[in-house]
């Protein structure tokens, strides 16, 4: 049984394959939040604000994108050109412009019908921290039921403490008058803290956590300039004399 071989396809004259059908093109819309900056005149007041906006917090607009929002400015083509190489020579990447009536050639499309999103807040300065307060001074006397406390320093008196008053230091106390009322120095934890005074006529006198009253100090400073400080957890007293 003999078999029969097909002829062989001579290339020339083979009819050609048909081209693949092309695949449709598929186009689809999708939505992307975005940062509106919208510049207002005049536009170097308004740069200098981004300038500040930027030094207080450099990574505001770093990474996000940004569309430029034209409706108040209504910048002329030259002008609008040469605010967005202002805002390219600040590092923003402007992904589209709105408001505008037009975008020259080189520049980002223009964009319709946008919807405003949350507020971004852009941080403010912040506040410099008060000095802290080492001392304070009162020119004059305290009078009975009168307090001055100073939690982080030291309290002068430059007239006499009444009996009834009150002085409270986180340091040294010093009465250059007579001192009649309550004494607490070393309030904040300060065993060093002392306590000095040109009279010494004290109803309490306190040292960090330890306090002594008037009955408890005797009369052999009574009247006299002395000084209080504390030794070995004790509170000690003596004239200064």
């Amino acid at each position: 049984m003999s078999e029969t071989l097909p002829e062989p396809i001579d290339p020339e004259t083979a009819p050609a394959a048909s081209p693949p059908a092309p695949r449709p093109l598929s186009l689809r819309g999708r939505a992307f939040k975005a940062l509106a900056l919208s510049p207002e005149p005049p536009l170097p007041e308004w740069l200098a604000g981004l300038d500040a906006a930027l030094k207080r917090s450099p990574t505001l607009l770093q990474g996000r994108a940004v569309i430029l929002d034209c409706a108040q400015l209504k910048p002329e083509p030259d002008a609008l050109e040469t605010l967005m190489r202002e805002l390219k020579a600040r590092g923003i990447a402007v992904l589209g412009i709105e408001g505008a009536d037009t975008v020259g050639a080189g520049l980002p499309p223009l964009l319709v019908k946008g919807q405003p999103s949350e507020t971004v807040e852009i941080p403010s300065p912040a506040e410099p921290a008060p000095p802290l307060v080492t001392s304070i001074t009162v020119e004059g006397s305290v009078r009975s039921g009168q307090s001055v406390i100073n939690p982080t320093g030291d309290v002068t008196v430059m007239g006499s403490v009444s009996s009834g008053a009150e002085i409270l230091a986180g340091g040294s106390i010093h009465v250059y008058g007579a001192l009649r009322g309550r004494a607490i120095a070393g309030a904040a934890r300060n065993p060093r803290a002392r306590i000095y005074c040109r009279k010494f006529e004290p109803e309490l006198l306190g040292i960090d956590r330890l306090v002594r009253t008037a009955e408890d100090m005797g009369t052999a400073l009574r009247g006299k300039a002395a000084q209080v400080w504390l030794d070995g957890g004790n509170i000690r007293m003596a004239s200064l004399d």
